[in-house]
């Protein structure tokens, strides 16, 4: 066993397997394989005899999990169900079904989705009298979701509003109030919950909390830098018994602030522990030397990072290559064109193009729909967000729990059935007046203000609702019930009816949905319809990558945290989009960002693009543009005159490496690409005219990007070297060309 776990490791990485007692922090850089290092400690526990239940570890994604119980399973050569390897969602999710009978919870509660969250939120908002314009259910959701990372319950919220006599603050604390009264009318837990109502329970339960300190000996926390203030607290609990807690992690790579994540928390790790041991894993196992070297030279001018640097064996020099591009559409077409040029030697899925937003994306989608490429779009509407499949998962969750409001109202009149908007209004009236929720509003109909036609309807399908009610309860599985649902509620023979391409395609999307389930009874040991529920919503965004279709990724670089690509281009390199703007005057949200261009940059194996536009047009307006300053980070000199004979970027980073730059002009010109075997002729007449190159006697260099009036009464605006903009009256202006 002991050969087993030591071999094909380097010297930190044994260290990091063979430290088991006591706190441990792993920096694990980009590539230095962190995921092998977490099963390989895992393995050698087991190999100590130490017992798999007494193991707890944790991740971010289904996928990151999965991946973990396989490679366990290959070294130990056995399949140990009892060793908790989960997400932090799916362990407070169990947790709280265990511990259930034990907090007056049901144990089949719900979890509400973004979606679910943003329809109760709505609710609230009109329960209250709120105005909607000046509350925006996103911003809404997106307040009681960083309060509830933040362990705030409503009463919290409230007091601090008080505090600090903030009526908008106070505004949201109270819709906070009534958002988690209707979820605890309804049954249901959202994500925030799941965390927050585990740390409550152990900290208001001492003889439940040592019960599971003894029983988890061990911890480990992947992702470690990725942890808001819940999980972090959640963790400390654990492990305040044995201390044997080993936290894995990078803060590199820490770019999810926004939504709660704490840097902090792997920064001080020897604070909240002053014995911890720390082992760095700096050997890169995924990128050249210059990859390596250039990521480097961007990520160390943040100040708040512990020092390291990745280096490599790789005898692959690799290549990091800017791109210069007249416009977005310029952009788009030249890495078409190199995609395509490259694809007789490396698969479509080598190839990843990154972006900060996700709004452009759709430059690259028409211009590789065009070019004939296939291409996977990546965060976008995911499979369980498509209409037909919410409109049969909400019907599920019903029967799951009648007393959810948010699928009762999605499904009651789905398909048609006569219940209209007037109806429905009235019936949330009748259940708010008695306290009850709709669905046990619906046996009291006679008593609500409904016409006989409605009262018809509705006990119609309190009837069809019912007979799935005692399916459930005979223990039917969740495949038939939904092939049940999808014939006997008429939703299927609508879609026929409709026979359209799109209605083909939902029937197709339902019957996918129905594999799935299927999929999920065979491989799970939980085969309830609850378990099913859970299961799908705690999937994330890149759990539905599949590597195995030959087609190239579009995501965001958000996204991008835990993949690797042959081909990276990173593209909208250019101040105002990448950095973003609103970051560019707030020290802490600059150095995310520039976190974010190193997570971007080393998921490279080989070949690396750093993609600018002179010119962009986004959210309906065209700006010009100097290049973002990574780009200047990264070891390029910009040269604003832009001349062939003298290129846009010179590598002054002769020290680490000899940069190679494609800088093609194609202002006023027609640019003309050859095609590779997936791409045909493109020929873009480029109606951007190029700005003067102008000398300014105080500002310096610019490009005039903007003129209007005539003669004595012409006035430009031009865009300077240093960023700024400035209006001119040109004959005054004692401008020169250059």
């Amino acid at each position: 066993m002991k050969e087993i776990l030591t071999k094909n490791l380097n010297p930190s990485q044994i260290e990091a397997v063979h430290c088991t007692e006591g706190p441990l922090i792993i920096f694990a850089g980009a590539g230095t394989g962190k995921t092998k290092v977490i099963t390989y400690r895992i393995a050698h526990l087991l190999s100590l005899g130490i017992a798999p239940w007494s193991i707890l570890a944790v991740t971010f994604t289904n996928k990151a999990a999965s991946e973990m119980k396989k490679r366990v399973t290959n070294l130990i050569s056995q399949t140990h169900r009892n060793l908790w390897i989960s997400t932090f969602h799916s362990f407070c999710a169990y947790f709280l079904r265990i511990e259930a009978s034990k907090i007056s919870l049901d144990p089949n509660f719900l979890i509400y989705d973004f979606m679910d969250q943003k329809n109760t939120i709505k609710d609230c908002i009109k329960e209250l009298n709120i105005d909607e314009k000046k509350f925006k259910v996103s911003t809404i959701v997106n307040k009681i979701s960083r309060a509830k990372d933040d362990l705030k319950f409503p009463s919290d919220v409230v007091s601090e509003a008080e505090q600090l006599d903030n009526p908008f603050e106070f505004t949201i604390s109270k819709i906070y109030e009534l958002y988690q009264k209707k979820l605890k009318k309804t049954g249901a837990l959202d994500f925030g919950d799941l965390i927050m109502q585990t740390v409550a329970t152990l900290q208001q339960l001492p003889a439940m909390l040592e019960r599971y300190q003894e029983k988890f000996k061990y911890i480990m926390i992947d992702e470690y830098q990725d942890t808001n203030r819940a999980q972090y607290i959640l963790i400390k609990l654990l492990a305040r018994k044995h201390h044997n807690v080993c936290v894995v992690g990078d803060d590199d790579q820490s770019v999810y602030s926004w939504r709660g994540a704490d840097i902090n928390n792997i920064l001080n790790f020897k604070k909240d522990y002053p014995n911890a041991k720390s082992v760095k894993l700096e050997q890169n196992y995924r990128s050249t030397p210059k990859i390596l070297s250039t990521a480097y030279q961007v990520v160390k001018h943040n100040n708040t990072r512990i020092d390291k640097q990745l280096w490599t064996e790789n005898l692959d020099n690799g290549s990091v290559i800017v791109i210069k591009a007249v416009n977005e559409n310029d952009e788009a077409t030249k890495i078409a064109n190199l995609i395509s040029l490259n694809a007789y030697k490396h698969k479509l899925s080598n190839f990843a193009v990154f972006y900060r937003t996700n709004s452009q994306s759709r430059t690259f989608e028409d211009t590789f729909r065009r070019a004939g490429i296939p291409y996977a779009l990546i965060g976008a509407l995911r499979f369980y967000e498509r209409t037909e499949i919410k409109d049969i998962i909400a019907y599920l969750k019903l029967i799951n729990n009648p007393n959810d409001n948010v699928s009762f109202k999605r499904i009651i009149n789905i398909p048609r059935r006569g219940i209209g908007k007037t109806s429905i209004e009235s019936l949330e009236k009748f259940a708010l007046l008695k306290n009850i929720s709709l669905w046990e509003a619906i046996h009291l109909t006679s008593q609500a203000d409904l016409t006989k036609g409605a009262q018809k309807a509705l006990n119609s399908f309190m009837q069809f609702i019912e007979t799935f009610l005692e399916l459930k309860k005979k223990d039917i599985s969740a495949k038939i019930i939904s092939e049940k649902i999808v014939t006997h509620s008429g939703y299927l023979k609508e879609l026929e009816a409709e026979n359209t391409p799109e209605s083909k395609t939902k029937i197709e999307n339902i019957q996918e949905l129905i594999s799935a389930i299927n999929d999920f009874q065979n491989r799970s040991q939980n085969k309830s319809l609850a378990g099913y529920l859970t299961q799908i919503a705690l999937t994330s965004d890149t759990d539905s990558l599949d590597e195995s279709k030959d087609k190239v990724t579009l995501m965001t670089l958000h996204l991008a945290k835990g993949l690797e690509f042959e081909y990276v281009f990173i593209c909208g390199l250019e101040e105002g989009l990448f950095p973003i703007w609103e970051s560019v005057s707030n020290n802490e949200e600059l150095e995310e960002e520039r976190r974010l261009m190193y997570v971007g940059m080393t998921r490279a194996k080989k070949n690396l693009y750093l993609c600018w536009s002179t010119e962009r047009t986004i959210y309906g307006k065209t700006r010009w543009n100097i290049p973002s300053r990574f780009i200047t980070e990264a070891g390029f000199k910009y040269d604003f005159t832009g001349s062939k004979q003298n290129p846009n970027f010179k590598n002054t980073n002769k020290k680490h490496f000899r940069a190679e730059v494609i800088c093609e002009d194609t202002y006023n010109n027609d640019f003309e690409i050859k095609t590779g075997p997936f791409l045909s002729t493109i020929k873009t007449a480029n109606p951007y005219k190029v700005g003067a190159t102008v000398l300014h006697p105080t500002f310096g260099r610019g490009k005039i990007i903007e003129q209007s009036g005539t003669r004595e009464n012409l006035k430009l605006i031009v865009l300077f070297e240093n960023g700024q903009q400035k209006k001119l009256i040109a004959k005054i202006a004692n401008l020169r060309f250059i």
